[in-house]
């Protein structure tokens, strides 16, 4: 069950891709209402600490102790992806949405950016080798994981991750230009943007897509 899970886990990162640069969501579909702006004092704690947690936690395999480390919207969206796929809740969060966590030791993070209640850190997935810009949203005095924001259309990116403008930077050297056309998507959802000052792309959190209702 678990290396199926995996498999679909793995799969959607193929088709998951989401603007990460400062736009806000409304720039992505104009019929949509505008996301009031959140304002967030500074706190002392950090989107690294918080990664740092949620690992801990998929290695204690302590349901719980992860479930603490998403914001609430991510617990609605694990709540809900449980249901469709019809499994525990316990199995949606067995790997805290992140191939990251399959690594034996803690692996290696970076570039953590921070814009006001949003913020966003690179690891390094080993298995796939290559870089996650993992979500993170200010909730309750604490930094949690906001796949949920994420994938509800409501994540303000904090800026362009490292990789990504490397990425765009060797794009750019082989003469393809910057990397312009962005999307996420899943059974229900598709989202575009074309704006390359702020269309990053995305490469996080793995989940499986949710099945199309009938």
């Amino acid at each position: 069950m678990q290396r199926k899970l995996l498999f679909f886990l793995t799969a959607l990162i193929a088709i998951s891709t989401i603007a990460c640069g400062g736009s806000s969501p409304g720039a992505n579909n104009a019929n949509k209402p505008a996301v009031p702006e959140r304002v967030c004092e500074p706190i002392s704690d950090t989107p690294i600490e918080a990664y740092k947690r949620l690992y801990a936690a998929v290695k204690a395999k302590d349901t719980a102790a992860v479930k603490a480390e998403m914001s609430k919207k991510s617990q609605e969206f694990a709540e809900s992806l449980a249901m469709r796929q019809k499994n525990p809740v316990e199995k949606v969060y067995e790997n805290g949405f992140t191939g990251t966590t399959f690594s034996a030791v803690l692996p290696e993070i970076r570039d953590e950016r921070v814009a006001g209640c949003w913020g966003g850190v690179e690891v390094r997935n080993d298995k796939e080798n290559r870089w996650e810009d993992l979500p993170y949203v200010i909730e309750d005095g604490k930094w949690k994981f906001g796949i949920g924001e994420l994938f509800g259309g409501t994540y303000q990116s904090p800026g362009k991750g490292k990789d990504t403008i490397e990425r765009e930077a060797a794009n750019v050297a082989r003469g393809d230009g910057p990397i312009n056309t962005i999307r996420v998507e899943n059974a229900n959802t598709s989202h575009s943007n074309t704006n390359s000052k702020t269309s990053p792309k995305f490469d996080g959190p793995q989940v499986e897509p949710l099945p199309k209702k009938k």
